[in-house]
């Protein structure tokens, strides 16, 4: 079981620049890989990045790549999402996720409960 918490959201203008992090408790946080999801309002959930066990693989959506770094410090269970050059359409409840291998980052077995963004223009 792993329980995981996000922290770092709040309101932004356009074009500036957050850090969310994601700390897990729990037994194993370095035997999963880590995902970040958003959900906008009205909107399905939708994927944004993962990364790999050790942290050295990552995945990033098109929506966001470039933009968008996700990256874990696996001695302090936490995983990050850096999100610069914010847009209006990045605003959304981010949440982080725990799965049992990057191959399954888009079906994730736990979730973090959610930090809002909002990105004002």
């Amino acid at each position: 079981q792993v329980q995981l918490v996000e922290s770092g959201g709040g309101l932004v203008q356009a074009g500036g620049s957050l850090r969310l992090s994601c700390a897990a408790s729990g037994r194993g946080f370095s035997s999963y890989a880590m995902a970040w999801f958003r959900q906008a309002p009205g909107k399905e959930r939708e994927f944004v990045a993962a990364i790999s066990l050790g942290g050295g693989t990552t995945n990033t959506a098109p929506s966001v790549k470039g933009r968008f770094t996700t990256s874990r410090n696996n001695a302090k269970n936490t995983v990050y999402l850096q999100m610069n050059s914010l847009e209006p359409e990045d605003t959304a409840v981010y949440y982080c996720a725990a799965a049992r291998g990057l191959a399954r980052a888009t079906t994730p077995d736990y979730w973090g409960q959610g930090t809002q963004v909002t990105v004002s223009s």
